[in-house]
This record gives C-alpha cells, sequence and structure tokens, in this order.
C-alpha cells in the first residue's frame, strides 16, 4: 500500500492533522506501506509517475571476511540510472491487413575483401584487429578467450581505512545495497556488528567484488555502514565501486589564493554573490526542493506524455513543457521575479568589459617569471624571442625531451607542455633540476648566475601549478647546503628576487609555512654560524 500526502508549504499543523499521521505511520510500521507527504506539484508528479522497479539481487553468496569467517549477505541496487527508451525501426512494407506483422528492421552486413571487391569473406575467414600505435594486430576469438582474466565469483574483505580517505567524487557507476540474507540470523548479527563497529571508529571496509561466475572483469569497492533507525529493519552497508588508476582523472590547477589581489573578487563582489547563492538555495529552514525521489527525470516525462498522446491522436503536435517540468529544468520565475534587485547587484558588482581576441597561451607564457620591477623588460624580451630568427631555427617540438643551453627554460616548458604520459611531469622537473645544478656547479666568477636564476624561477613556478612544492623545496635545500659557501653571491640574489621555498598558502600540498619560507635563508645561515 502506498499513500501520498499532499500539503502546501505554510500550512500550520494541528492535533487533527497531527493524529492523522500517528495512524498512518501505525499502519506502516504494521504493515508492507509507505506513507509519502509532498508539497509542491512537482513533487507530487514524482510521487505518482515514477514506475516501480521489482528489486532483483546483483549477488547472492558470501561476504568472505577470512577463510573461515563468512557471512550470507546479497545485494540489491539502491540507485540504477533509468535509460532513456530505445527507439527500433519501423517498416511500413507489411500490407496494413495483415494484424500480425511485425514490422522489424532486420540488419545483416556483408565483409568483402578489398583486393576483391566482388568477393564476400565468410565469418570463419574473418578476424579481428586492435589498434596498437600505428600497426593493427590480430587476435583471434580463442587468444582472446584465452587472455581474459576469470575470476571466482566472491566478495572478499581486503581491509578497513578511515572514511575521510576516501573521496567523495572517487565513487563510480550505480550504489548497491548489502543486506545479511533474509531469515539468517546470524548473518544479521555479523552485518549489525561490523557495522555498528565501523560506525563508532569512522571506518569504511574495502572490498574485491566478482558479481558472477565467468565475469570478466573485477570491481575494487568501498563499504560504507548504513545503521538503521528503525526497529524492523536490519543495519547493512551501501556500497560503492572505486576507480582504479587508469580510470582517475587528476587535472592539478593553482590555488586561488596564489592569484594577485587583482584577480580576485572585492568585499563587495563576494558579497554580491553570497546573496545570488542563497537567493537560489533549494534547501532553506523547514522545507526542501528538488529531492532526488520526487523529482521525476524531466526528459523521460515529457517523452512518456508525448507517447501517450502520440498513440491517442497520431497527427498531434509536440505540446510545450508542462508547467511542472518547467520548475525543474529553469530556476524558479517566482524566486527571480522576487529577488530581482539581487541579480541587478550582481551585475552591477560584476561588470562586463569587451575582451579582444587574444592568441591561445602557451605553457611558458603561464610560467614565465615576472617580477614587479622587470615586468615591462622580461614582456619585451618575451616578444622578441617569440619573433626572432631563433623561434624558426629551434621550434619547441625540437627541444621536447631535452634541455639545451640555448633555451632552457623554454625547452622546459615544452616538456612540460606535452605530457604525453602520467609521468613525464615528473621527468621535466628532473631535468631542469638537474640542469640548474650543473650551471652553478660548473659556474665561474658568477657567470652563470643569471641563468641560473631564470630556471630556479621557471621551476618554482611549474612545481605551484602542477601541485609538486616538495620537489623544489627539497631540490633548493639540498643545493644550498652543497653550494652556500661557493655560490653564496647567488643565494643572495635568489632571496633578493623573493626565491624562495614553496609556502603552503601558494600550494595547499606544502609542509612549509610563510613565516618559515621568508625566513629560509637566514636560518641557514644562523646555522652555518
Amino acid at each position: 500500500m502506498e499513500c501520498i500526502v499532499f500539503r502546501e508549504p505554510g500550512v500550520h499543523h494541528n492535533s487533527v492533522m497531527e493524529e492523522n499521521d500517528r495512524l498512518l505511520y501505525q499502519f506502516r510500521n504494521r504493515s508492507v506501506a509507505k506513507v509519502v507527504q509532498v508539497d509542491s506539484p512537482t513533487s507530487l508528479l514524482g510521487a505518482l509517475k515514477t514506475r516501480n522497479v521489482l528489486p532483483v539481487t546483483v549477488f547472492r553468496g558470501d561476504l568472505e571476511v577470512s577463510p573461515n569467517f563468512k557471512i550470507k549477505v546479497w545485494v540489491y541496487k539502491k540507485t540504477a540510472e533509468e535509460k532513456f527508451p530505445t527507439l527500433k525501426k519501423y517498416s511500413d512494407k507489411a500490407p496494413p491487413s495483415d494484424k500480425f506483422a511485425s514490422h522489424e528492421v532486420k540488419v545483416d552486413y556483408e565483409y568483402k575483401s578489398v583486393i576483391e571487391p566482388d568477393k564476400v569473406v565468410p565469418p570463419d575467414q574473418r578476424i579481428k584487429g586492435y589498434l596498437y600505435g600505428p600497426q593493427v594486430v590480430p587476435i583471434s576469438s580463442a587468444e582472446w578467450e584465452a587472455v581474459k582474466f576469470k575470476p571466482e565469483k566472491g566478495v572478499k574483505l581486503l581491509g578497513f581505512t578511515d572514511r575521510s580517505s576516501i573521496s567523495r567524487h572517487h565513487f563510480m557507476k550505480d550504489v548497491c545495497l548489502f543486506i545479511p540474507e533474509p531469515g539468517n540470523t546470524k548473518a544479521t548479527l555479523a552485518v549489525s556488528g561490523i557495522a555498528r563497529a565501523m560506525h563508532q571508529m569512522n571506518k569504511v571496509a574495502i572490498v574485491r567484488c566478482v558479481w558472477r561466475q565467468g565475469q570478466g572483469n573485477v570491481a575494487l569497492g568501498v563499504l560504507t555502514p548504513n545503521i538503521s533507525s528503525v526497529n524492523n529493519v536490519q543495519d547493512s552497508f551501501y556500497f560503492n565501486v572505486l576507480p582504479f588508476a587508469e580510470d582517475i582523472r587528476e587535472f592539478q590547477f593553482r590555488s586561488f589564493s596564489s592569484l594577485p589581489s587583482s584577480s580576485q573578487p572585492t568585499e563587495e563582489q563576494q558579497e554580491a554573490a553570497d546573496n545570488f547563492v542563497k537567493m537560489l538555495d533549494l534547501a532553506p529552514p523547514g522545507r526542501e526542493v528538488l529531492k532526488p525521489e520526487f523529482t521525476p527525470n524531466p526528459m523521460l516525462e515529457r517523452f512518456y506524455s508525448y507517447l501517450d498522446l502520440k498513440a491517442k491522436q497520431p497527427d498531434a503536435n509536440v505540446p510545450p513543457l508542462e508547467r511542472c517540468l518547467r520548475r525543474i529544468t529553469e530556476p524558479d520565475s517566482d524566486v527571480i521575479d522576487q529577488q530581482t534587485p539581487l541579480i541587478q547587484n550582481l551585475g552591477k558588482a560584476f561588470e562586463l568589459k569587451e575582451n579582444p581576441k587574444k592568441k591561445k597561451a602557451r605553457t611558458q607564457d603561464r610560467l614565465a617569471y615576472i617580477d614587479a620591477g622587470d615586468q615591462a623588460k622580461s614582456a619585451a624580451e618575451t616578444s622578441a624571442e617569440k619573433d626572432g630568427v631563433l623561434g624558426a631555427l629551434y621550434p619547441p617540438s625540437e627541444n621536447i625531451g631535452q634541455i639545451r643551453d640555448l633555451n632552457p627554460v623554454q625547452d622546459f616548458e615544452a616538456m612540460l607542455a606535452k605530457r604525453s604520459s602520467s609521468t613525464w611531469v615528473q621527468k621535466a622537473i628532473e631535468e631542469m633540476q638537474k640542469y640548474t645544478a650543473a650551471l652553478l656547479e660548473n659556474s665561474r666568477e658568477g657567470d652563470n648566475y643569471q641563468k641560473a636564476l631564470e630556471c630556479f624561477a621557471a621551476l618554482r613556478k611549474a612545481c605551484i601549478i602542477e601541485q609538486e612544492p616538495e620537489e623544489f623545496n627539497q631540490f633548493l635545500t639540498k643545493t644550498y647546503e652543497r653550494l652556500k659557501g661557493n655560490a653564496a653571491n647567488f643565494f643572495q640574489l635568489l632571496s633578493s628576487k623573493n626565491i624562495s621555498l614553496i609556502s603552503k598558502e601558494e600550494a595547499p600540498d606544502s609542509d612549509v609555512t610563510e613565516e618559515m619560507a621568508r625566513s629560509f635563508y637566514l636560518k641557514q645561515e644562523a646555522a652555518s654560524q
């Protein structure tokens, strides 16, 4: 039984309404029933029109804690994306009088030889090929079957870890629910005991899952305890699939705190943006808008509504979008009308100016070291280098992979821009460290100091952007300890240009405070004395 209660927002509860609610919840607790309260036409549409999906187990078997400790569990899908219906091809070739015609369109493919275009290649003479670089590697079906990974069906516990060590954005695919086998008291007690212990210790479990025998892949996932607050509902686990290294897309961006003040919002701009966010808050005190369980997919709802209309009226036109669905796909028009001054203030705070189209910035432009006093000089030198003959003689593609004496900074930035593999950035940093150290060691009376300064500046900027502060800090510390006696003037030059350790304010992964970075050279000199 399903009971839907519609109450408009702003209606105050009285004793009669509260008594009705108590009776409804007694029915729910003592029978197989569901009580749903909605407060808007959109929520009512979601409660009425979403189809009920019969729960089907993904897995039934053992949760193996150890070879001698196994718990019988059932696994259901908690959330699964509702796919858009597949539209099939329809044939009108069958006579209208044939009531049993399927009107199905069948597609058949023929493979022909390039050498003999008129000859059809039979299936037993065809083989699949896979691209491997520029070549195609043929692999037969028997070889492919032998290569396939064929793990045994089962779920194995690998260990526990802190809940904070698992990032929410690493969750993949659908969410599953692990419950103890129905009617199995021992399994119920075991699941409840482990789940409550994990909840108290703020832990999650890492498990290896193979849902079916013969399945060609293994899933690593995390079990999060779900402690029930209802007497007749058992404790359980939520399961989320975790990515492998090949699945992760980690793109590092520089911190906003490292940007100059001109690129950061003023207090007035920040206040205008804060008010705009508060204006469109979907969960104001006392109510929540667009709850997932009561918000239908507008695309599916519109399709099925039109399909129903088309079945009844074949010549019907596509109707306009319903108001209930419009409230899902667009901001609430009532809120927008009421809060017009806030929107106008936001537009005034962020004045838009025409920005002429510029050439696409290259990596070397983003990483170039520009000191406050040398900004105009550096810009002129950079422009001259770009337009000079050296750019034609030594294009960036020729320098990728090594750092040369002619343009070491440009070569370093070209290596960073290539990124042909996950280790390329690390390789570029290591090459720049080796080159810079060699410059200082082979310097005579400071003839290489200016070039080494530019290399240090470029390396520091790159390590901030790529979130590798430890690489630069260790390199600077070791270089200073090794060469502070022979190259004291060079480190004074670094200090005058404010090239010191990368602080936590510039890169969150750094362990160096701003005070430590500012006093780095002073402390090192005091320690040496």
